[in-house]
């Protein structure tokens, strides 16, 4: 309906009503000819890249990417063959149907996944997945999913092949199948869990001539083969697989944010920051309006921050506190026992004026933000700087959010903001900081204005 729509609205609105008119260059060939066969031609390529594997519904940006390559493939060919044979095919038709067939293709894609994510949510329209490995690897596995139930995977069992001693019964909701390490014996698991699919953990005691039969079994049977390696937040960007006798390689490429990456990085702040100073000015001055008139000290509030490899800078904020509430701040955590944990969070601060709530409950407060982000200390977007205090008490793993530069929004910012845990929020600061793009970084800040106007997690 939405290439269909694309195609025959750029024909009305370039060439009228009539469907007679020929294409110049052609053998009489009618623009109603084009406009009955485009559409069907674009169904095909959206099948052609797959855009519709029931893998990439739901979840990640795969979907959206073959939907629109797919769309750029075929205006790509229209116009490589148009100038081939010399037919001048109406340029004002391919420019109003490419744009708005691939916007209106993405769009109704999105309006299908919020259905499918809230059946998922339900349990529906997800695979039933049984977990095949050792019982370190199937637990992380499963607490992974978990996390993710609208990824589309829901485990319905374990099977732990060679394992001595089976787990505890309460200790997971999801069944213990076996420990016999043989096809007939997964397969009879598949069979009592009625599993969709197998996923087979990092390192599993399987042997290699084992996991080959049970993948003929598996097939025989349309049951899908998943192989979850032990590798945990790794984006598919940075995997590359090949095949090497017969074996197949996963080369993990390291994540480097230098030379044109960087530059990218940069000029997209710049460019970003400086456009939202323009278009948010007048919001600036009554911001700093409220805040002068709500309560005595200045308009801002600056902080010593840490920043990448642990240079300090100073952050530009809307003052939303008393003037002496850094004073009060080891008092406060003493007081509700989290002195020594790294996120310096007060609950039900009492230091936070009454103009000062609003400001932060929309992360209005973070504006001036923009201004570190002009002047190189911060980023659009990266792991929230935080105080020396808190980064004294990193472990090795948390060290890594210094290996890029901070910023005013983030993973965990789209994620939860002040619901997740530490280690929730360490864990998704070092998925950008392993896996960052520039394409990640543009779908954060579309998801940080949805955060913001809900205000999910705010303090």
């Amino acid at each position: 309906m939405v290439v269909i729509w694309a195609i025959v609205g750029a024909h009305v609105f370039s060439l009228g009503v009539e469907f007679n008119q020929t294409i110049a260059g052609a053998q009489s060939i009618p623009y109603a000819a084009m406009t009955i066969v485009l559409p069907l031609i674009w169904w095909c390529m959206l099948g052609i890249w797959d855009s519709r594997a029931p893998r990439i519904l739901g979840t990640g940006l795969e979907e959206y990417k073959r939907v629109t390559n797919a769309s750029l493939w075929l205006f790509g060919a229209v116009a490589i063959f148009s100038y081939a044979l010399q037919i001048d095919v109406a340029r004002s038709y391919v420019a109003i149907a490419l744009p708005v067939g691939t916007l209106g293709l993405v769009a109704g894609r999105w309006v299908l996944r919020q259905h499918l994510s809230l059946d998922r949510a339900k349990g529906g329209s997800s695979s039933r997945l049984l977990l095949v490995g050792n019982e370190t690897a199937v637990l992380h596995l499963i607490a992974a999913l978990e996390r993710h139930p609208l990824a589309g995977y829901q485990p319905v069992g374990r099977y732990l092949p060679g394992a001595r001693v089976e787990s505890k019964p309460d200790q997971l909701r999801i069944p213990m199948l076996g420990t016999d390490a043989s096809v007939n014996g997964i397969m009879a698991a598949v069979r009592s869990s009625s599993a969709d699919a197998v996923a087979l953990s990092g390192g599993n005691s399987l042997h290699p001539n084992t996991t080959r039969r049970l993948g003929w079994a598996l097939a025989e049977n349309n049951i899908a083969l998943i192989v979850a390696p032990a590798l945990t937040d790794i984006a598919g960007p940075r995997i590359h697989m090949q095949p090497i006798a017969g074996l197949p390689l996963i080369h993990v490429t390291t994540p480097k944010l230098e030379g044109g990456k960087r530059v990218a990085k940069r000029v997209f702040d710049l460019v970003g920051a400086g456009l939202l100073i323009v278009l948010l000015s007048p919001l600036f001055v009554i911001l700093a309006v409220l805040t002068k008139v709500s309560s005595p000290g200045p308009i801002f509030y600056t902080q010593e921050r840490v920043g990448v490899r642990g240079a300090v800078f100073k952050m530009i904020k809307f003052r939303s506190m008393v003037p002496d509430a850094d004073l009060q701040l080891v008092r406060l955590l003493e007081a509700q026992g989290t002195a020594d944990k790294p996120l310096f969070k007060v609950e039900n601060d009492p230091r936070i004026t009454p103009v000062g709530r609003i400001l932060r409950r929309y992360s209005l407060d973070e504006l001036p933000q923009l201004f570190n982000v002009l002047l190189g200390s911060m980023s659009l977007v990266g792991p929230r700087p935080q105080r020396d205090g808190e980064v004294a008490l990193y472990d090795e793993d948390a060290k890594r959010r210094l290996y890029v530069q901070p910023g005013m929004s983030g993973l965990w910012q789209v994620s939860g903001r002040s619901n997740l845990s530490w280690d929730e929020s360490i864990r998704l600061d070092l998925y950008y900081v392993e896996n960052w793009s520039l394409t990640t970084d543009i779908a954060i800040l579309l998801k940080t204005a949805k955060a913001v106007v809900s205000s999910s997690g705010a303090v």
